[in-house]
């Protein structure tokens, strides 16, 4: 069963990097204890610059996207939902509440460490379409 403990820990060393635009050592260790590897591979991730948030204009719908290994995950931060495997066995299972992907926007999203693509309405279907054919 995930712990509630690790979203509140997450959402409050996120606060606190917002206002100070780093993430001190002592919460990286936090961070570390309370997700072990799958923090480690977020924090690869957002140093990756593989955390990439697309803007549809002029909708200003917003899509994240996390390169993984094999393919790109979509994610939904307001839903705490991605399209990875992980996601489907353990987060909806309820062994984990966050898989890396979701950890990794999170920081990313907090810390402005990210691509940024602005993109016109017209490809968001095309995109999306893109996107979805990778869900397993």
């Amino acid at each position: 069963m995930a712990k509630p403990s690790e979203l509140r820990t997450l959402t409050m060393i996120c606060q606190k990097a917002a206002e100070a635009k780093t993430i001190q050592n002592e919460d990286i260790q936090r961070l570390t204890k309370a997700f072990g590897q799958r923090f480690t591979k977020a924090w690869e991730a957002v140093e990756g610059k593989r955390v990439k948030k697309y803007v549809f204009k002029p909708s200003n719908r917003v899509v994240w996207i996390v390169v993984g290994k094999n393919r790109d995950y979509l994610i939904i931060p307001a839903a705490d939902f991605c399209t990875c495997n992980d996601f489907y066995f353990r987060v909806l299972d309820r062994h984990i509440h966050l898989c890396y992907h979701l950890i990794a926007q999170k920081l990313a999203e907090t810390l402005k460490i990210y691509d940024l693509y602005k993109e016109e309405d017209e490809l968001w279907e095309a995109l999306m379409n893109e996107w979805k054919k990778a869900i397993p």
